[in-house]
């Protein structure tokens, strides 16, 4: 037996229950983790609450994102040795003391590399980098807005734009300026103060806006765009979901984009996981290079046992994290 969190039914993420259940069995080409930590996200109580686009089935455990050690392999797995650090993306069952994860979206963690902090690899630094380098094309020497620049993607963004060779322009409360400069942006402004013009004064318009937030940020945002630019919509931990009048980006010759990383690691529909995981792992080979470069610094905001579990989110939900938060069963 082992103790995990566990959805029962459709509901408030509050509502979740620590319990003692058998470990999951070990499927065809898996990879048994016994885990260390497990990043808890704003999506997940929509997971939990039946309101996601992908529903696992019930019941289930949830958590998509965890670092351990590897325990076993199915024989036809292609997959670290047993004792090896690793980060790995599941599609559910990360709150637990054990997780099978696919062989294809389990990487080994690089000496030197924290175990806690790498929980931030397997989606928040690939959501950011898949925007940056796929969606947007940053260029060296671009412009980048980031919106939510605090929190997990956030961050993740800041740094890699940086490690792009971009500029940054951050937006996070006030609490959070230090660390942001700390990671190399080179404007910070205030998230509770307007901004166009600030940005655009620091700009004269910026070729990306990476967006967590949505809401009524995404329409100021927007207008920070110069020629050709392109805003990238990653989340709406503000609320509201914007909609885009298309003569704006017809007049303004700009474009509005998405990136769902659940895509590349088989949550959507299709299930295109082995399809996608060649250009997947390459990106995960990138961002090692670059933290192994001193470029990326994940960062752990606060870790929680299973029982704080509420506590964790109550953390994320209020915006008081700076960079992840973590289970640690």
């Amino acid at each position: 037996m082992m103790r995990a969190i566990v959805c029962e039914s459709w509901r408030d993420f509050d509502a979740l229950e620590v319990k003692e259940i058998p470990p999951p069995p070990l499927r065809p080409r898996g990879v048994r983790i016994r885990v260390a930590a497990a990043g808890v996200s704003f999506a997940t109580q929509l997971v939990v609450a039946g309101k996601y686009q992908r529903k696992p089935p019930l019941p289930f455990v949830p958590g998509t994102e965890v670092v351990g050690t590897v325990v076993e392999a199915a024989p036809d797995a292609d997959a670290p040795s047993p004792g090896t650090r690793v980060f790995a993306v599941v599609d559910w069952g990360g709150y637990a003391e054990d997780v099978v994860a696919d062989d294809i979206h389990v990487v080994a963690i690089p000496d030197g590399l924290p175990m806690e902090p790498a929980v931030a690899f397997p989606i928040s630094y690939p959501t950011a980098g898949s925007a940056l380098l796929w969606r947007a094309r940053v260029a060296p020497g671009d412009w980048v807005l980031v919106q939510g620049a605090a929190g997990g993607v956030g961050l993740a963004g800041v740094e890699i734009a940086k490690a792009m060779g971009a500029r940054v322009v951050a937006r996070a409360g006030a609490a959070k300026h230090d660390l942001l400069r700390a990671r190399g942006a080179d404007v910070v402004l205030d998230s509770a103060l307007p901004f166009r013009d600030a940005v655009l004064e620091a700009t004269g318009g910026v070729a990306c806006v990476l967006d967590t937030i949505g809401g009524e940020a995404f329409d100021e945002a927007l207008r920070c765009l110069g020629d050709g630019g392109m805003l990238v919509e990653i989340g709406f931990a503000g609320g509201g979901i914007p909609s885009v009048a298309a003569n704006l980006l017809l007049l303004k010759n700009i474009a509005v984009g998405g990136v769902n990383w659940g895509t590349y690691v088989g949550w959507s529909p299709g299930d295109n996981r082995a399809l996608h995981a060649p250009r997947a792992r390459a990106l995960w080979a990138q961002l090692m290079s670059w933290w192994q470069a001193g470029a990326l610094r994940p960062e752990v905001h606060a870790a929680f046992p299973l029982e704080g579990f509420r506590e964790a989110m109550a953390d994320v939900r209020a915006r008081r994290s700076a960079g992840r938060v973590i289970l640690t069963p």
